[in-house]
């Protein structure tokens, strides 16, 4: 029956609530909302290691591909101005072995691939401390609260961001480099706060194997009857991360590149015979037509000596050497090495009047546009024996997607330092 009021029912009762306890129990700050008997400290700080060695390795050999770039050196190479003191570990970088480059940058990709089931497990694991309530209990929570937030918020942007560029998609807003090179700052930050608050512990547990009369505050209270047990979860992320890892490698070994399923290895089809290898764009996506490129072509060398400026058939009749150098791309891909030839850098530096001892040289392309249309190589770059102004590689003429009529081919370089379609060489202090 409903209210009365002077005796009459009233003709709308008043509704009937839900008891409140049982809406708190149902919300996923409730401890019995999640129930997987899966969760613990333990399996939690097992992932916690694995993502500690792994993301360390990541961040490490990204900055050392950063450093790939020289971007301390000229204007041209530097996309990211404004990164004051985030730039204090910057160094020349070196020339050999040739295949550093396409190490760190194998390694950086590949490892941060491989560790997203890693990272996806690890932030499920602990998902239930996200809707704790209430969300600061003391000074100490907060700071861990906070460097969860950095920690979490600039992994997925790193992974996002990083994923998206090796599948060259460009959706973000802004230069990748930038995004990508703050973002693992200020992931690193949160990071760092995270091991230095949880590693302890971690070590603890792993070591004891249990947690000496600790609450387990990961652990469901009243868990559901298991599907899988906590060996099986461990398994199934190990063959996710393995999955991807068979699917991925391959991109950066020519005999293995069909089997990078889930990565680009540049233009898909680069064609047969000599200039049959990877390339990620063609003269024809960067406007580089054949009236910049034909007859009327010239290279312009500068400096001390003047303003010289040669044909095609004026370089191949200089001395010619060759060098087997690979190709390695930001975006993780590499070729295994080619056979280039062409005049060294050092004798074109001779010719623009420092015959001992030449300083770096800015390169400029006849690409009209794009972040690398012309970039700076150091001092010991040019020096290197097997950096070279190619005219030709593995026997035959250079083809327009591979940089016709002359290219840039440093050992141990970015992909986007060994600049194609070459118009000018300026050697000075830059």
């Amino acid at each position: 029956m409903g209210d009365t009021r002077h005796g009459r029912a009233s003709r709308f009762p008043f509704p009937s609530f839900p008891d409140r306890s049982r809406v708190r129990e149902r919300l996923p700050s409730a401890p019995g909302f999640w129930r997987s008997p899966v969760r613990g400290v333990r399996f939690t700080a097992v992932l916690g290691l694995v993502l500690l060695v792994g993301l360390t390795l990541v961040f490490v050999t990204g900055l050392l591909s950063y450093a790939a770039y020289n971007p301390d050196l000229a204007a041209v190479n530097d996309k990211t101005p404004g990164k004051g003191l985030l730039g204090f570990y910057l160094f020349a970088w070196p020339t050999g072995p040739h295949w550093l480059y396409r190490l760190d940058q194998g390694v950086h990709v590949t490892g941060g691939i491989v560790l997203v089931p890693v990272l996806l497990a690890k932030l499920w694991s602990v998902i239930p401390k996200l809707f704790a309530l209430p969300p600061v209990r003391s000074v100490g929570h907060a700071l861990e609260r906070v460097s969860l937030l950095l920690l979490v918020g600039g992994a997925l942007f790193e992974f996002v961001t990083g994923l998206l560029n090796i599948q060259l998609e460009y959706v973000f807003p802004g230069s990748f480099y930038p995004l990508h090179f703050y973002g693992a700052w200020v992931f690193f930050a949160g990071f760092v706060a995270h091991v230095g608050l949880k590693l302890p512990r971690a070590v603890r547990v792993l070591r004891s194997g249990e947690l000496r009369g600790e609450v387990d505050e990961l652990a469901a209270p009243a868990p559901d009857a298991p599907t899988i047990s906590r060996r099986g979860a461990f398994a199934m992320v190990g063959a996710g991360s393995l999955l991807l890892l068979v699917t991925s490698v391959g991109r950066s070994f020519d005999a293995l590149r069909s089997t990078a399923l889930l990565t680009p290895r540049g233009v898909a089809d680069p064609g047969s015979g000599p200039n049959g290898f990877q390339i990620n764009k063609t003269a024809a996506s960067v406007r580089v037509t054949p009236a910049d490129t034909g007859e009327r072509w010239r290279l312009t060398v500068e400096g001390p000596a003047g303003e010289l400026t040669f044909t095609r058939e004026q370089l191949l009749a200089m001395d010619q050497y060759s060098a087997a150098l690979p190709i390695a791309c930001v975006e993780g891909w590499s070729t295994s090495d080619q056979w280039w030839r062409g005049v060294r850098l050092r004798d074109l530096a001779a010719l623009a009047g420092y015959p001992d001892r030449p300083p770096g040289v800015l390169v400029e392309s006849v690409q009209r546009s794009g972040p690398f249309r012309k970039a700076a190589l150091r001092d010991n770059q040019v020096r290197d024996p097997r950096s070279l102004l190619a005219l030709e590689v593995n026997g035959e003429t250079l083809s327009p997607d591979h940089g016709f009529p002359a290219r840039i081919i440093v050992p141990a370089a970015p992909g986007v330092l060994n600049t194609k379609w070459v118009t000018r060489l300026t050697f000075g202090e830059l």
